[in-house]
Formats: structure tokens, sequence, C-alpha cells
């Protein structure tokens, strides 16, 4: 009896310590900003895809933590030889979180509506190349392209990509239904949007039970939230808070790189922005490294166009317009402006703008242009800025990948227009060879930055912060997103 007794306790001892070292399955992740609503392919703000993608939803392809493009619904593809058809073989046994099937009338559905004239989806010259898409039994969809298009499956990797289902897409804004590890649990507007585990999911299981996006929009306020223990990581961390962390071992701090581009948005049809010796005087009057070290706390690298150094096709041409009072004077008296001018600077929410905003209307006002600094929230900037275009200057780091493109639609916010520029694209378009790839990418880069088409100013780094036990956040940022599906505590 005494050793049947002895037995059961040290079994009982045995389960409370399994119990007591457990690893944590629920997470709590702090967000600056909270998305407008929550469908990846009806908005252009990265909040949303950084709570959503590869969580919530999937695409036929994913990008992986190093940019490279991954199989995800489609577990493989073949192209045809003048790589203008794409067949796709997609995963079977799938379901989307309502309980229906998915199959290849979803993708269709998905890739129709991505690109269809009425189509909201702010990424929609992604699909432009698309001619035709068919259903040729329910696991295979065969995709034919106008030309060949070098980027076409990293295209498909984007957060505006991701396939959903004609029965949900209406609703997807309040109640998104993807077939991600995660389904949508609940969103508690200004203040959190919780995740929980899929039983369903058809790939390798997560390690969190429950993920919660908690909402700080204040940058003083992460700092606290982080010692206290009730957020555990914040994947963009405020630059000038890390030295408040960087020393604790109870945290782990990461600088890494991401596809960023932060930049001083000029309205290019806007007089006097729309004569070219005003928008050079803007880069003369611009000091990288005053606001580089103001805004993204010495961290940023900076950029002279738009591309990522990062990249393999990035060209530095950030030499192009040195940080020149006298010369940027003198292009203004070229236009006609020697007595200086007045303008807005429109500024969104995140600190990198407000902060860089101070810093670059002083600057400006060196040269004679004297700002008027409007802040907006960031659906403002959305609607005003971004939509109807009504603004001067703004800040705002564009966080999409490989995006240079955007200088060649019509109607973006940039309102710039080079049909030199747009032969580039055009070209680049049809190219698929990486070597040529690269060099049309360097001659574009280098018409947008002879044509100061804005103030290049620099690639925003990624600041994560987060509990030194936790592994799997990505380190780098090639798209927007907080991929939690390798994320997991450890003792």
């Amino acid at each position: 009896m005494k050793l049947w007794k002895t037995i059961l306790a040290a079994a009982v001892l045995a389960l409370a310590g399994s119990q007591a070292f457990a690893a944590r399955t629920d997470l709590v992740i702090g967000i600056t900003l909270e998305p407008p609503h929550l469908d990846p392919t009806a908005g252009a703000a990265a909040a949303i895809d950084e709570v959503l993608y590869a969580n919530v939803f999937e695409g036929l392809t994913r990008i992986g933590p190093n940019g490279e493009v991954l199989p995800d619904l489609a577990e493989s593809w073949a192209i045809s030889d003048d790589g203008k058809v794409y067949t796709f073989k997609l995963r079977t046994g799938v379901k989307f979180h309502d309980g229906s099937d998915f199959d290849a009338g979803d993708v269709k559905f998905s890739l129709d509506r991505a690109r269809a004239d009425n189509s909201v989806n702010a990424q929609k010259a992604l699909f432009a190349a698309i001619d035709t898409v068919e259903v040729v039994d329910p696991a295979t969809v065969k995709v034919t392209l106008k030309n060949p298009q070098g980027s076409f499956l990293y295209n498909l990797g984007w957060g505006d990509a991701v396939i959903v289902a004609p029965e949900s897409a209406d609703t997807n804004k309040e109640k998104p239904i993807g077939t991600g590890p995660f389904k949508f649990q609940s969103w508690a507007k200004g203040s959190s949007i919780t995740l929980v585990k899929s039983d369903t999911y058809w790939g390798a299981p997560v390690f969190l039970d429950k993920a919660e996006f908690r909402i700080v929009p204040d940058a003083a306020a992460a700092v606290p939230a982080l010692l206290s223990g009730d957020i555990q990581a914040f994947p963009f961390f405020d630059p000038d808070s890390v030295a408040q962390v960087k020393d604790d071992p109870r945290f782990k701090v990461v600088i890494g790189s991401t596809e960023g581009e932060t930049i001083l948005a000029i309205n290019n049809k806007k007089p006097p922005f729309d004569k070219l010796e005003v928008r050079q005087a803007i880069a003369f009057a611009l000091d990288r490294k005053a606001i580089i070290d103001g805004a993204s706390a010495g961290l940023g690298v900076p950029i002279g166009s738009h591309m990522s150094p990062a990249s393999k096709a990035y060209v530095d041409l950030t030499g192009l317009y040195p940080h020149n009072v006298d010369k940027a004077k003198e292009l203004l008296k070229q236009a006609g402006l020697e007595n200086g001018f007045k303008a807005m600077l429109k500024l969104p929410p995140p600190s990198y703008a407000r902060l860089g905003g101070e810093i670059i209307a002083s600057q400006l006002r060196d040269v004679g242009i004297d700002l008027e600094i409007i802040p907006v929230e960031w659906a403002q900037w959305l609607d005003q800025v971004f939509t109807k275009k009504d603004y001067d200057l703004t800040i705002v780091s564009h966080t999409e990948p490989n995006d240079i493109d955007i200088y060649s639609r019509k109607d973006y916010y940039f309102n710039y227009d080079n049909p030199a520029f747009d032969k580039i694209i055009a070209e680049l378009n049809l190219t698929s060879d990486d070597a040529k790839r690269n060099t049309l990418l360097g001659e574009a880069q280098k018409i947008l930055a002879d044509d100061a088409v804005v103030g290049f100013l620099y690639e925003l780094p990624k600041v994560g912060v987060w509990d030194a036990k936790l592994q799997g956040l990505w380190e780098n940022a090639p798209i927007q997103a907080n991929d939690l599906t390798k994320v997991k505590w450890t003792d």
C-alpha cells in the first residue's frame, strides 16, 4: 500500500510538473495601426495583411521569410514553353473556415473578381496580364496570360491575391473566412483582433491556439505593455523606443530589412510641383541623414530611388541629390519661385511620418518652401491622399514588395506620367530572365531619380522586439505580414 501511494504521488507530481512547464500556446502581438477592414483583396492598408496574410487567408503561392516564392494552395504548377499558360495543381481536402470545400471554382472566382472592371482590389494591376482562367477539374486550374510575365508567380503570393469563396467574399471585411491555419474569432473595434487555431487546416498544425493582435497606436505605450507582459511581441517596433528594452534579457531585439520605401510623395500634376526644377529643389533640400536620425533612430538605409537596398536589382542613386541648400534655391529661382511658396504636408499616424514631417518642414523652410503640416488619420489619408489625390506633399512608406511599377499607373496618387518609364515597365512585364529584369529595373530607377518624382528618403527598418522565449517570428519583412505559422514558445 505504501509503495502504491508513493508511485501515485510521484505520478501526480510528474503530471503537475509537465503542466507547469508546458509551453504557452497563446500570444498577444502589438500592432500600431488598426485595419480599416479585414479583406486583403479590397484595401491598400498594410495593416490588413499584417493580421491576416498566411494566418487566415492563403493564395495559390505565398512569399516566404526570405522573399522566395513557395507553393501554397497550389501544390505544384507547370508553365508552357511560351510562358503564357500556367497549369496549377491544387491541394485537395482543403476547407474554408465555414466548412465549405475549396476547389478550382474558388480560384477562378477570386482571380476573375480581382481583375474585373468593377474590382476594388488595391493591386488590380497585378492581374492585368491574365487573359482567361479555366477550371480543368476540381483540382486543376489553367491560367492563360496575354503575354509572358516574369513576376506572375510572385504576384500571386501577394495578400491581394489570396483565394476567397464566392459565398463569403462580400462579408470578409467584417468576418473574414479563409483556408489558413487560423480562423477569425472576434474584432473589438479600436482594441484588438483575435484569431484562433483552425482544427480543419489542411497543412501542418500551428503551435499557437490563440493569437490576439492588440492595437497600440501610441508608441509610448508599447514599452510598458512589453515590460508588464500584457503584450509579448511587437514585430514592428518604434525605433526610438529600442534603447529602453535592448539590454533587458527578457526580450529579443531584431533589426531586419523591409520592402518599405519611405518617401516624401509629391503630387506631380499640381502646380508648382509639375515643374521638374521644383521637385529637384526639394530633393536637394532634403538631408537624408538628419531625417533618418530623427525619424528612424538612425536605423533606416538611405535610398535614391524606389528599390530596396536588399534587392539584387538595387542601384545606389543617393549621390544624385546631395544635401545642398544653395542648389535648391537656385532651382527654385529657375522655376520663377525665388521668393518661395507655401504648400500642405499631410501626415498619416506612423511615427516615421509625423517625426519625419517636422524635420522635412524645417529643411524645406530653409530654401523658402513654407509647409503647413496637417496630421490625418489613416482612413483620412487613404481617402484624401491615396484615392482623391487631394494633397501637395505627404510622407508614407510603401511596403508592398517589388512595386516600382506603381509609377506607371495613370490613376496612382503620384500623378506621374513618363512614356519612357512606362515603356521600360511594359518590357519588364514581358521579361522573365533575371539578368535582363535587373537591367531594366536599374533603368527604371534612374528615370525616377532623374525626374525627382518623389523625395526618396530611406528604406524602413524592421525593428522587432519580442519575448526571448518566442521563436518563429519573421526577422525581415519581404512583404507586409506577421506570419504566425511557425511561431511557438520555448521553455
